[in-house]
C-alpha cells in the first residue's frame, strides 16, 4: 500500500479526541461535540511508561470472503455467516444507566418499540439508556450540563475531539479502567479483547485506560455518484479535473432540476484538494516541521476549482437540504460526498436497484499523484462514572462486552438487526433483511448502542454481495495513495482551545469564496488570521511531539 506502511505512527501512537469543553480541575464548563464527530487532533498521549495495553485476541469464529490488511482495508463478507454466540448468559443483574447519541431518525419510545424491549430482555437486569438526539445542539448541551453538575450516568458516550486540560477532566469525572482491562485482564471480556491494540491506544491518556473505544471505519470521505446519471458521460471517474468539469456541466440541466453535485461545499472541496495532492490536515516536511493544508498551493487550487464549478452552476442550488441520499438515488443530484465507501449501503437500502459508483482520486492535471485521506478509525469511547465499586465496574464492562460483539455473532445480529420474524427475516443466503417494523424500530436504538462501543468494522452490505465486492475492490484502489493525519497521537492545547473557532473562521471564508461572495485572494488574509490566532501555536506544539517515524509528505507544486 503506497505511502501507508505506518503513516503518522498508525500502529503505535494514536489518540483519544474530545470536544472543545473547557476544563479546570473540577470546575467544568463549555460544550462538547457529540460522539459521531470526526474532527481534529486528539488528546494527550505522552505515554512514556510501559503500560500494558489490553491483550489482543481476535475473534476467529467466522472466516471472511475478502481478507483485509489489518489497517485500512477491511475484511469483507459476501453473506452473513451462521451466527455464533460470543457471550454466555445475560450481562446484567442490577441497574446500569447510560447516555448516548442518536444521529438519525428517532426511534419509537420504549413502550411502543418491541425491538428495544427485546434488547433489554437480552441484557437482563435493568438497563436505562438515555438517548439524546444529535439534531441541533442536543448531545453537546446535555453532556456539558451533566459534566458541569457531576450528574453523569454510569456509562457515557464521550465524543472524539479535543478538550483542554484533558487529564484533569478524566481524573475528576471518570473511572480509571487500567486494572480491569490492561494486559490479560481484558480476556475476562473476550469481545473487548478482540479490539485491536491500535484501537485501545486511542483511550490511553497519562498511561491509564479511560474507556472502551468506539470503533469506526478507518477509511475517510469519498465522492459517490449514481452510475445511471454519469454513464452518459462515460462514468463518474475522470482522467483529470478538466474532464470532470466538462462531465459535471454536461449532466447538469436546471430546466429538469438536475444537478451534478450536492452543495456540501467543504466536503466537495476536500475531494478536489485530494486531486491536487493536498495533505491530510498536516504535512511533515523534510526538516520535520509541519505545513497545514490551508497553507498549501493544493488547497488554493482546490478553492479555485470549486469556485469555477459553482460559477458553472453544477451544484444543487439549495444547501439547506438535510440529506441528499434520496436525491442521488433518484438522479436529481448526480454525486455527493459520504463518510466512507460503506455508506453505499444507505443508497442500497433506499433503492436496492440503484447502481452507485465510487470516485477514485485522480491527479488534477493527469500527472500529479493524488492523495486519499484516511479517517480516524475511532470516534469516541464509553467512559464509566468515577468511583464506582468493583462489582459495578465489572458489570458495566460485561454490558459493553456484549455490545462490542463482533460481526458473525448472535449478539451482533440482535443489536444491529433485532429479532428474526419481527424485526428482520433471512433471505435465501442467510442475510438479515429488516422488515417494515424493523426499519422503524431498530436504527434509533442500535445507533446509540453502537455509539457507546462497537466491534472492529467489516465490509458487509446485507443482501447485496455484488455491492460488497465492488466496495472491496474500490477500497483497495483508494488506499494505494492513502495518508493518515500525522498529528494523530499528539496533543495541542492550542488546538483544543482555538481549533473549532479557527476552523469555522476559515470555513466560512472558504464557502464565501466558492460561492462567489469573496475572491480567492482573500484566503491569504484569512490564513494570516488563522496563523496569528492559534495556528502557529498548534504547529509548534505538534512539532515538539512529532514521532521521528512519521513519514515526510511529498508536497507537490501545482502545475
Amino acid at each position: 500500500m503506497k505511502n501507508f506502511s505506518n503513516p503518522a505512527g498508525f500502529s503505535r501512537r494514536k489518540f483519544l479526541g474530545l470536544a472543545g469543553t473547557a476544563v479546570a480541575a473540577v470546575a467544568l464548563t463549555g460544550t462538547l461535540a457529540g460522539c459521531a464527530s470526526s474532527g481534529g487532533p486528539g488528546a494527550a498521549t505522552k505515554n512514556k511508561s510501559t503500560l500494558a495495553l489490553p491483550t489482543y485476541k481476535p475473534f476467529t469464529g467466522v472466516t471472511p470472503d475478502f481478507s483485509g490488511d489489518g489497517e485500512a482495508l477491511l475484511d469483507g463478507f459476501l453473506n452473513m455467516p451462521n451466527p455464533v454466540a460470543s457471550t454466555t448468559g445475560k450481562p446484567l443483574t442490577g441497574t446500569v444507566t447510560s447516555m448516548a447519541a442518536n444521529f438519525g431518525s428517532p426511534a419509537p419510545p420504549l413502550g411502543d418499540n418491541p425491538y428495544w424491549q427485546g434488547i433489554l430482555e437480552a441484557f437482563g437486569g435493568n438497563y436505562e439508556m438515555q438517548i439524546v438526539e444529535e439534531a441541533g445542539d442536543g448531545y453537546d448541551a446535555k453532556f456539558a450540563t451533566l459534566l458541569a453538575s457531576n450528574d453523569l450516568p454510569q456509562i457515557t458516550c464521550v465524543g472524539y475531539r479535543n478538550i483542554p486540560n484533558l487529564s484533569a477532566m478524566l481524573e475528576a469525572r471518570f473511572q480509571d479502567l487500567t486494572p480491569y482491562l490492561s494486559g490479560d485482564a481484558v480476556l475476562e471480556y473476550p469481545n473487548l479483547a478482540a479490539l485491536k491494540t491500535a484501537t485501545w491506544q486511542t483511550v490511553v491518556v497519562n498511561n491509564k485506560i479511560w474507556g472502551v473505544p468506539t470503533t469506526s471505519t478507518p477509511l475517510g470521505q469519498v465522492m459517490v455518484g449514481n452510475a445511471s446519471v454519469w454513464e452518459k458521460v462515460g462514468g463518474l471517474n475522470a482522467k483529470d479535473a478538466d474532464e470532470f468539469f466538462e462531465k459535471a456541466k454536461e449532466i447538469t440541466n436546471p430546466k429538469d432540476k438536475k444537478y451534478a453535485l450536492e452543495p456540501t461545499y467543504i466536503n466537495m472541496l476536500h475531494m478536489f484538494t485530494e486531486w491536487y495532492g493536498a495533505p491530510n490536515n498536516w504535512a511533515v516536511n523534510d526538516d520535520r516541521t509541519l505545513t497545514h493544508v490551508y497553507e498549501t498551493d493544493a488547497y488554493v487550487a482546490g478553492l479555485e476549482y470549486a469556485a469555477k464549478l459553482f460559477k458553472a452552476g453544477v451544484f444543487y442550488p439549495d444547501s439547506s437540504v438535510p440529506s441528499f441520499d434520496s436525491m442521488v438515488v433518484n438522479g436529481s443530484v448526480g454525486a455527493q460526498v459520504v463518510a466512507s465507501p460503506r455508506e453505499l449501503g444507505t443508497h442500497h437500502r433506499i433503492d436496492p436497484a440503484v447502481k452507485m459508483e465510487i470516485l477514485i482520486p485522480f491527479g488534477a492535471d493527469g500527472k500529479t499523484t493524488p492523495t486519499y485521506d484516511l479517517g480516524n478509525g475511532v470516534i469516541g469511547m464509553a467512559a464509566l462514572q468515577r468511583n464506582a465499586d468493583e462489582k459495578a465496574i465489572k458489570e458495566q464492562l460485561s454490558l459493553l462486552n456484549w455490545i462490542a460483539a463482533p460481526f458473525g455473532t448472535k449478539e451482533y445480529l440482535a443489536k444491529n438487526f433485532g429479532f428474526e420474524g419481527r424485526d428482520f427475516t433471512f433471505d435465501a443466503n442467510g442475510n438479515p433483511i429488516l422488515t417494515k417494523d424493523g426499519a422503524r424500530n431498530v436504527p434509533g436504538v442500535s445507533t446509540p448502542l453502537n455509539s457507546l462501543t462497537a466491534a472492529e468494522p467489516v465490509n458487509f452490505i446485507a443482501g447485496a454481495p455484488e455491492l460488497t465486492t465492488y466496495i472491496q475492490g474500490q477500497t483497495a484502489k483508494l488506499v494505494e495513495n492513502a495518508w493518515r493525519n500525522p498529528t494523530l497521537g499528539l496533543y495541542s492545547d492550542s488546538e483544543a482551545k482555538f481549533g473549532p473557532k479557527l476552523k469555522k473562521l476559515v470555513r466560512d471564508k472558504t464557502v464565501d469564496i466558492i460561492t462567489g461572495r469573496a475572491s480567492v485572494s482573500e484566503h491569504a488574509e484569512i490564513l494570516k488570521r488563522w496563523r496569528a490566532e492559534g495556528g502557529d501555536k498548534m504547529r509548534a506544539e505538534y512539532e515538539v511531539d512529532l514521532s521521528p517515524e512519521t513519514p515526510v509528505f511529498p508536497l507537490q507544486p501545482v502545475k
